[in-house]
């Protein structure tokens, strides 16, 4: 089920944004709700956020617990920074991959909110002072004409949240079509090869016999093809045959059975055919 990604600065609210999203969806739908972010993971902020690679591993291991807890049934929350648009793409190619929609819902506020808030935590929450303005620093607000940040909520410090509009951008929007990047690619039959070259030597056999009596301009019956075609030289028919083989290997079509891949294939050859009339 959906995604939505909290994003903002340290201490801009998005603990208690998030909090007050699973009340909404636990009261008004039947779905289960997952929070996960930092405190999932039981990090100590200030130690990962000054080390690239424990803050690239912490994101990872919160990218992980989110694609586990996203199905066809929950509803999943990712409470974390999330400042980096880099990360945001990541995280919009996982939900593409599970074809489910997503939301972001930004927690806007200024610097000095946020050192105020900070301020006000529990000691053992709070950020350091250079830990915080570095993040600050850091971040990379998300903008709503990139796909992966959108459909975008923008919340200030005294907004109420549009609970009904983030639940219909998750819940009535289509999930965003995979690509090549996020699909498995069907899987050919074991024998394809074998009858791809079948097929093929049944039409040179027929091309290659016709040469012997056929002159320029004569019909000529080829395995597969409703239509006769015109008589053309090998070189033509080898050159072309030769691309539409490379073209069937490399599996540049979503074909998903071997009688789908085979009569593709006699598609393929009449159509190099009818280019034979113009030869």
């Amino acid at each position: 089920m959906p995604l939505i990604v909290m994003c903002g600065f340290p201490c801009s609210g998005k603990t208690r944004r998030a909090v007050e999203l699973k009340e909404y969806f636990d009261q008004n739908t039947d779905k289960k709700v997952h929070i996960v972010g930092d405190a999932t993971l039981g990090i100590d902020k200030n130690s990962v956020y000054a080390d690239s690679q424990s803050e690239k591993n912490v994101r990872g291991s919160l990218r992980a617990e989110a694609e586990r807890r996203i199905n066809k049934d929950d509803i999943v929350i990712l409470d974390s920074l999330n400042y980096i648009k880099g990360y945001r793409y990541e995280l919009f190619c996982l939900i593409k991959h599970t074809q489910t929609p997503h939301c972001l819902v930004y927690c806007l506020t200024s610097a000095e909110v946020s050192r105020t808030w900070n301020t006000e935590m529990d000691a053992k929450q709070q950020y350091t002072q250079d830990i915080l303005d570095a993040l600050v620093l850091r971040f990379e607000a998300p903008d709503s004409r990139n796909r992966w940040d959108s459909p975008l909520f923008t919340i200030q410090k005294e907004d109420t949240l549009p609970f009904e509009a983030i639940s219909d951008a998750i819940f009535k929007r289509k999930a965003p079509p995979p690509n090549q990047s996020t699909q498995s690619q069907p899987l050919s039959s074991t024998n394809f090869l074998y009858e791809l070259d079948k097929v093929t030597q049944d039409v040179l056999m027929v091309i290659l016999d016709s040469q012997k009596t056929s002159v320029a301009g004569d019909l000529i019956a080829v395995p597969g093809a409703t239509e006769k075609i015109s008589f053309a030289t090998c070189y033509f028919l080898t050159r072309l045959i030769l691309g539409g083989i490379h073209y069937a290997i490399n599996d540049q079509c979503p074909w998903t059975s071997l009688t789908h891949h085979i009569s593709m294939w006699r598609l393929w050859l009449w159509r190099l055919m009818v280019l034979f009339e113009t030869c």
